[in-house]
């Protein structure tokens, strides 16, 4: 939809805009100074738990993710509100007090927002940081030989989708908020440390979606192995049960052109790297000889990732057992 307007802002216009339309990445950059450069994002959905402070706190983390994925540091955020205007203030307090917290916790400030009235509640961000020009993580840039690691485990679509369902066991459900809720901060302070090639957050488009866009525009093929991805407790339960949200069909029509499976990957699994995350992980592309340091450095903030695949030459995805 933002094709057409590319060409209504050329870079010999805006020099400053490092990051914009014509290479879309997580979120947009603009240079300041020779040393600082401001990365604006701005994200908001409906619901996808029941409790009002925990899908505030997800909101805001995911919203949040885009900024991280980009290599910066969140300075402040506007509220985005769209509310029906009989849903309660109590519950508007708490979806408000849990974006708030996760922005506290990211060392940021709520400095205002904006709030319509709508059938259907959505919740979200608009996100300020500041990041060194020099120092941008982007989609593109990752190279043959890189390794590929994951910092959050998979299957928050599943899961909330079995949720509003009504099939999801509650503990399965509680794992995965406290995965949604988590910042993406400590992966990319040690992303950048460990000198990250490229970098993106995994949310709607599905692992197999944004792994696409780092491969098409590092001009390169990722190799992901089915077995050393990182999956939450039901997973794999509701899978089997395609209790999938329509993105993940969308997803998998869009993209399943580029991706070549192992033959051994039944349907179900297949279909669970298209499924839509929420507030997901990063997947980096990090030179081999710098992920010791990465996952040093991740545990020393208590934080985990895994190694899930490989950078090669070539184009598109490949996914094997």
């Amino acid at each position: 939809m933002l094709r057409p307007l590319q060409e209504s802002f050329p870079p010999s216009l805006f020099p400053n805009l490092i990051v914009g339309l014509g290479q879309p990445d997580d979120a947009a950059v603009y240079r300041l100074s020779d040393e600082l450069a401001v990365v604006q994002t701005v994200d908001f959905f409906p619901p996808v738990v029941d409790d009002a402070y925990q899908f505030g706190a997800i909101a805001a983390a995911n919203a949040m993710s885009d900024v991280y994925a980009m290599g910066g540091e969140v300075a402040f955020a506007l509220n985005l509100c769209a509310f029906p205007e009989n849903l309660p203030a109590e519950i508007i307090g708490e979806i408000l007090r849990g974006g708030a917290d996760k922005v506290l916790e990211a060392g940021g400030a709520i400095a205002g927002g904006h709030s319509v009235r709508d059938k259907e509640p959505k919740y979200g961000l608009c996100v300020t940081s500041f990041v060194h020009p020099g120092r941008i993580l982007t989609k593109g840039g990752a190279r043959p030989g890189d390794l590929l690691v994951l910092t959050k485990p998979l299957g928050s679509g599943v899961i909330t989708t079995a949720l509003k369902r009504e099939q999801a066991d509650p503990a399965h459900v509680e794992q995965a908020v406290t995965v949604m809720s988590q910042l993406n901060r400590a992966a990319s302070r040690c992303a950048c440390q460990a000198g990250a090639h490229a970098a993106t957050d995994i949310t709607g488009f599905g692992l197999l979606g944004h792994a696409l866009e780092m491969a098409n525009q590092s001009h390169c093929r990722f190799c992901f192995t089915w077995s050393n991805l990182p999956f939450m407790a039901g997973a794999f339960e509701y899978a089997a049960q395609w209790i999938f949200a329509g993105g993940a069909e969308t997803n998998h029509r869009a993209y399943q052109s580029e991706v070549s499976f192992d033959p051994g990957l039944g349907d179900w699994q297949r279909m669970l790297l298209f499924d839509p995350q929420t507030s997901g992980g990063l997947l980096i592309a990090l030179d081999a000889r710098a992920v010791d340091s990465f996952m040093a450095c991740l545990e020393a903030r208590g934080a985990s990732a895994w190694i899930v695949g490989e950078v090669a030459e070539g184009h598109g995805i490949s996914v094997h057992l």
